[in-house]
């Protein structure tokens, strides 16, 4: 483990930006320093489990690595991890040809898929017969089932439309459910005649309120999941991954964290750049220190203590698809798995802060901590199933359903802030889009 600067003390408590009873929360931590249990910084001489050494890396840091998903239960009954993601990243690839196609279709009757290794199966949803030739593809790559839809994606994205803009405030959160049954809506406490206005069947949950969920002591070239304080304002947050927009590698992190032009530092001081570009309706920005190809990741034991810490490599982007099993790497609550997508496409509000479309939202299916207050920004990883040294960028933390999920906190900081079960974050492709960063950075 990397050890704290002597002169680092604990940090301040966290500063919550308060909301409307119908919004999402902002959580951003107030951050002097960094905790107790902080790593420090320099990437030099951090040992992976087993007391392997480190990887030289660009830059000149050790980048040693470590699994974090080898000591999580594994669920539906696989033998490892590694079996588990071998099938889901198939069912992945053939979800992304099915939805490729479908988009390049003005008329498809697509409207969505559930790709959970626990079923064995790909499940495609679509509304009509779909090309058979797609499907035959598919079922080249993995066994598929294809079921019948009452409504296109496209049919239930024009409803979520005509709901945000008759109910407003009222929604959290809206969009298609995966299998085209009608759109899945978050209130706080319930919406009468909510199928009415949006003219197609709708599924609520209520008491839904999303709140924005560092490493401690990075160097550039700076990497995903490590701390970074607004020095402008105070707030903190965590840095996303490393992405490229006209050629240079900055940081992607989430826009609630800063203004333009306000100054990035880490914990210590360091000076990370200034926000460079934002966009609130992706809730994305990016720093433009330089940044580098790799994410900070720890192992945990059984009550998410950190036991290890350690670097891993990006080797590309991957969508999420709802039943994907996914991790998340705050700097406050280090790495967490155990987690599901159980839907995507939404648009959420966010009081105080406005509506963030290209929403996924995820669960931590034991019911323990995902993410927590001063994770804003950080990374949302796929495992590589051929080696779980690697990871895949899927998504950037915006917020934590804190009125109807929140837990116990895990992590470098498990104290003196609101963590949750359930949490949203922002698909990989639509933030950089919204960036207009063009990919991301591989280590």
């Amino acid at each position: 483990m990397i050890r704290p600067h002597p002169t680092v003390r604990r940090p301040a408590m966290l500063r919550r930006i308060a909301v409307t009873a119908f919004g999402l929360t902002l959580l951003v931590a107030g951050v002097t320093a960094a905790p107790a249990t902080a790593a420090p910084g320099g990437k030099a001489g951090i040992a992976a489990p087993g007391g392997k050494a480190g990887i030289a890396a660009p830059g000149g840091k050790a980048a040693a690595a470590g699994s974090f998903v080898d000591s999580t239960p594994v669920p539906g009954g696989f033998a490892s991890w590694s079996e588990l993601l071998r099938l889901q990243q198939r069912m992945n690839n053939a979800a992304a040809q099915i939805t490729n196609a479908a988009q390049r279709s003005a008329n498809s009757g697509f409207a969505g898929i559930v790709a959970d290794p626990t079923n064995r199966h790909l499940k495609v949803y679509w509304k009509g017969e779909p090309p058979a030739n797609l499907v035959a593809n598919a079922r080249a790559t993995v066994a598929t089932q294809v079921l019948p839809a009452a409504y296109s994606q496209r049919e239930l994205l024009a409803a979520a439309d005509r709901l945000r803009a008759k109910a407003g405030d009222e929604i959290t959160t809206v969009g298609p459910r995966a299998d085209g049954a009608g759109l899945l809506v978050g209130t706080q406490d319930g919406l009468l005649g909510a199928t009415a206005l949006a003219g197609v069947p709708v599924t609520v949950q209520t008491k839904v309120a999303a709140a924005p969920a560092t490493r401690w002591d990075d160097t550039a070239p700076w990497w995903g999941g490590a701390a970074w304080r607004n020095a402008t304002t105070g707030g903190g947050c965590s840095t996303g991954f490393g992405v490229f927009k006209n050629g240079n590698a900055r940081i992607l992190s989430a826009a609630h964290c800063g203004n333009l032009n306000n100054v990035a530092t880490d914990p210590t001081g360091q000076a990370m750049g200034t926000v460079s570009f934002r966009n609130a309706g992706t809730d994305t920005l990016l720093l433009s220190g330089g940044s580098g190809g790799r994410v900070f990741n720890n192992s945990t034991d059984a009550q998410g203590n950190v036991v290890s810490e350690f670097s891993n490599q990006v080797i590309g982007a991957s969508a999420s698809q709802v039943g994907n099993w996914v991790c998340t790497s705050g700097a406050y609550s280090g790495t967490r798995c155990s987690i599901q997508v159980k839907a995507r496409n939404l648009c959420i509000n966010v009081r105080d802060f406005g509506q963030v479309c290209g929403q996924v939202q995820a669960e931590n299916t034991t019911g323990l901590n995902a993410v927590g207050q001063g994770d804003s920004g950080g990374p949302v990883e796929i495992v590589n199933a051929a080696n779980t040294l690697q990871v895949w960028a899927t998504g950037t933390n915006t917020a934590i359903d804190d009125t109807n999920t929140s837990t116990g906190c895990t992590g470098y900081r498990p104290t003196g802030r609101v963590c949750a079960w359930r949490f949203y974050y922002e698909d990989i492709f639509s933030g950089m889009a919204g960036v207009g960063a063009t990919g991301v950075v591989l280590g």
